[in-house]
Formats: C-alpha cells, sequence, structure tokens
C-alpha cells in the first residue's frame, strides 16, 4: 500500500472506531443503570439498549447509495452529527423514553457502509482487500476495549458521562474526515465494497449467504439480550458493582483472544473451517445452558461468561471472511451490506425480545431462550457447503475499445487458478475468486491488459 493509502485506510479505521467505542461501551453498564430512570421496566430496558439497531440496520444500506450521489464525506458527516445530537439526548434523559429516542437517532447516523465506500475510493484494487481488513481489525478490538473501559468510565463519570463521551467522539470523528481522511478524486459505486441495489434479491435468494445473514443476526441478538442480566448476575454472585466489573472483562476477554488465535489459524490452515464454525455456535448454546445454572456456583457463572467470549470472537472472526468467500466474485458489496443490516436488527431483536422474556419469565428464561436460538442457528449451519478457500482478486481491464463480457471472462476461466469470474463492462473491471496457491496472476494480468 501507498503512504496516502495508508493513511486513508487508518483514518478511516480509526472513524469507525470511534463510534463504535461508544456504543459497546455502555452495554455492560446500561441495565443498571436503566433502572433508575423513570418508567424503566426490564421492556423498556431491552428496547432502549438495542433500538439503535433498527435504525442503524435499516439505514446502512440507503446511506450508502445516498453517499454515491452526493458524496462520502457529507454523508458522513451528517451520519455523525446525527450520532452526536441523539448521544447528548440520551446523556440528558432522565426517563426511559427519552434514552429510547436518543438511541434511535444514534442508529440513524448509519455512516458504516459510507466509511467502506470511501476506503474502496481511496484504494487501488489491488489494495483493498488490505485496507479493509485494517477496518474490520479496529472493530474487533474496539469491542473488546469498550467492555473493559465501559465500567471505568461509568466509575468516573457515571453512564450520562459515556454518552458525552461518544458526543465527543463523534466530533472528533468529524474533525478526522474533514482534516485528515484524503478527499477522493472520483467516487462511484463500486461492487466489492457497496451495495448494488439491482443484485439485492439474487443475494438474498442464495441460501448459503442467508444461513451466514441469519448466523450474525442470531450471534448479536443472543450478545444484548445476555447483557440485559449477565452484569445483574456478576453482582449478584461475586458481590462486583456493574462499574467495577471490568476486572472480570478483562481476564475473560484476554482467554477468548487466546483461544480464537490458535482456533482462526487451525481452520484456515488445515481447511476445517466448517468444524470450528460449527464448534464455536455450539459452544454458545452450551454457554447459554451453563448460565441457567450460574446462580449456583461461581464457578459456572465464569466458566459459562468466558465459553461464551471465546466463542462469540471466533464466530466475529469468521463470518465475514465467510461471506467474502462464498459471495459471487461481482456481489461482495452486496451480501456484505446484508450481513450487516441483519447484524444491526439481531442487535434490535435482542434488545426487544430478551427485555419482554426478561419481563416476564426472568434471566432463567432469557438464557434458555439464547440456548434455544444457538440451537436453531446449529441446525442451519449443520447444513452448509464446506467453505471454499478463495480468494477475490480485482483486476483493471486497460486498453481503449469496448469490452465484450462474455469473451474476456472465457478468457480468464483458462487462467490457473481462477474459479469464478465476472466482468463488468461499465466499470472495466474483471472480479475472479481464485485459489491464491495455483493462481498464475501474471498471465491475468496480461488478460486484462
Amino acid at each position: 500500500m501507498t503512504r496516502p493509502e495508508t493513511r486513508a485506510a487508518l483514518s478511516l479505521a480509526a472513524v469507525f472506531s470511534l463510534r463504535l467505542l461508544g456504543l459497546f461501551m455502555i452495554y455492560p453498564v446500561f441495565a443498571a443503570y436503566a433502572r433508575g430512570l423513570v418508567g424503566a421496566t426490564p421492556y423498556m430496558i431491552g428496547l432502549a439498549l438495542g433500538i439503535y439497531g433498527l435504525s442503524q440496520g435499516l439505514l446502512q444500506i440507503p446511506f450508502g447509495v445516498l453517499s454515491d450521489r452526493f458524496g462520502r464525506k457529507p454523508m458522513i458527516v451528517i451520519g455523525l452529527l446525527m450520532f452526536a445530537i441523539g448521544s447528548a439526548i440520551a446523556a440528558r434523559a432522565t426517563t426511559i423514553d427519552g434514552v429510547v429516542l436518543g438511541r434511535v437517532l444514534q442508529g440513524a447516523g448509519a455512516v458504516g457502509a459510507v466509511i467502506l465506500a470511501l476506503v474502496a475510493d481511496l484504494t487501488r484494487e489491488e489494495n483493498r482487500t488490505q485496507a479493509m481488513a485494517m477496518v474490520g481489525i479496529t472493530i474487533g478490538l474496539s469491542f473488546m476495549v469498550a467492555l473493559v473501559t465501559g465500567p471505568i468510565v461509568a466509575g468516573i463519570a457515571g453512564v450520562p458521562g459515556i454518552f458525552w463521551l461518544m458526543v465527543a467522539l463523534a466530533l472528533i470523528g468529524i474533525a478526522v474526515v474533514l482534516f485528515v481522511v484524503p478527499t477522493p478524486d472520483d467516487s462511484h459505486l463500486r461492487r466489492d465494497a457497496e451495495t448494488v441495489p439491482g443484485m439485492l434479491l439474487s443475494v438474498l435468494r442464495d441460501r448459503e449467504l442467508l444461513r451466514f445473514d441469519f448466523g450474525i443476526f442470531a450471534l448479536h441478538a443472543i450478545l444484548t439480550a445476555s447483557f440485559l442480566v449477565i452484569p445483574g448476575l456478576l453482582h449478584a454472585k461475586l458481590r462486583v458493582d456493574s462499574r467495577d466489573q471490568w476486572m472480570v472483562y478483562l481476564p475473560v476477554l484476554l482467554v477468548s483472544v487466546a483461544v480464537m488465535i490458535p482456533a482462526i489459524v487451525f481452520a484456515e490452515k488445515r481447511r476445517r473451517m466448517k468444524e470450528v464454525f460449527l464448534g464455536a455456535i455450539g459452544a454458545i448454546a452450551v454457554s447459554q445452558l451453563l448460565l441457567l445454572r450460574a446462580d449456583h456456583s461461581v464457578a459456572a457463572l465464569l466458566g459459562a461468561v468466558t465459553l461464551f467470549f471465546a466463542a462469540f470472537n471466533v464466530l466475529e472472526a469468521s463470518l465475514p471472511s465467510l461471506i467474502t468467500k462464498t459471495a459471487p466474485p461481482a456481489a461482495k458489496g452486496t451480501a456484505t451490506g446484508i450481513y450487516s443490516s441483519a447484524q444491526f436488527l439481531g442487535i434490535f431483536f435482542g434488545g426487544v425480545a430478551g427485555g419482554w422474556i426478561h419481563q416476564v419469565a426472568h434471566a432463567t428464561g432469557v438464557f434458555a431462550s439464547s440456548a434455544a436460538i444457538a440451537f436453531v442457528w446449529l441446525l442451519a449451519a449443520a447444513a452448509m457447503r464446506r467453505p471454499s478457500h478463495l480468494t477475490m482478486r480485482i483486476l483493471r481491464i486497460t486498453g481503449a475499445g469496448s469490452i465484450d463480457e462474455r469473451a474476456l471472462g472465457e478468457r480468464f476461466r483458462t487462467v490457473a487458478g481462477v474459479a469464478e469470474v465476472a466482468v463488468v463492462a461499465a466499470e472495466r473491471l474483471a472480479y475472479l475468486k481464485v485459489d491464491p496457491r495455483t493462481f498464475d496472476a501474471q498471465r491475468a494480468q496480461a488478460i486484462a491488459g
């Protein structure tokens, strides 16, 4: 990657992580705080925690489409301003309804897809995967850092202080976008990074992709529902206030990362992704069953929480890779957009359903329901095809004259290591899925040239 490309990727990754950091920081402390708000019930607490996922999930793709017309930076700035306004409303709210309103506005600033589109605008095709990986890594790090720092910040400034911190982080993000992120020379729809509206139906008909969409929906539904009750369990069994629970989350997350890294390496190198993937889903289900009995044993509680986060991190790291490997060559951006929307809708469902179940069936009902969702996911995933080990390559077609998509596609198919091809004449790009061990990059480049 060139220096401008590295600068663009790192600065946009920072904008992404600044926004997510605040959103995740309230997870471990929100349920205890919200009980003191006027009008709070378990259902309303769940709604307030998860409602941002609804507006985020519904507006993610439209924001990306609008950025093709009105520009990336203006849409990101608008989204971050909405996020800041929503955070300020939530910070000042004394009622649960006020927090719900603030959270809706937070989610309405759905700039994730626009940030990824801007990354694509500012990087060449051959370096785009590496740039996207930088953004992906920051998302995972933001989640883990937030779970530890959220209780610490809440202990210093309270949960309203976390919301005010979100306002500050959003304003910092706007400054980074305006003064650090380069301005692209050209912004247009890029199929490897953005949703193509005309491809939505075909991608939604793909059963393999739908399995992964349901998977990320289920994973974040379980995560959100669990955080409605786990902090209370930790307080009851360990006598640790929610603001001090970072001392529990820190070692748990360290262990989960120590499990995740070798699991992913083993899955990729030994080509056992399906087995590791199914095992992680099973571990999520088992962790929820253990939590059903956690009120009888501290060891069971800590073991269940550790098992849950270890499995969560494995699945969170592997699902995006599975989407990329499974999606048709020219539909990667569309598949990723639907997947991202499913994730946020899962957050919404987990908050609303988890809150309602907590109200009528208490903590045991939440864990039993989460275990049921995990077992349904396990059954659905068991029928998945064994994931391919192909990677995406994008080649720019140079030279003058018109492009015969069919003829050029046939030529690319004769190249060693090429499994799938999609040539888009209007973009003068060829999207290839290749086996990196046997791919003849030099010949493919010669055809493109």
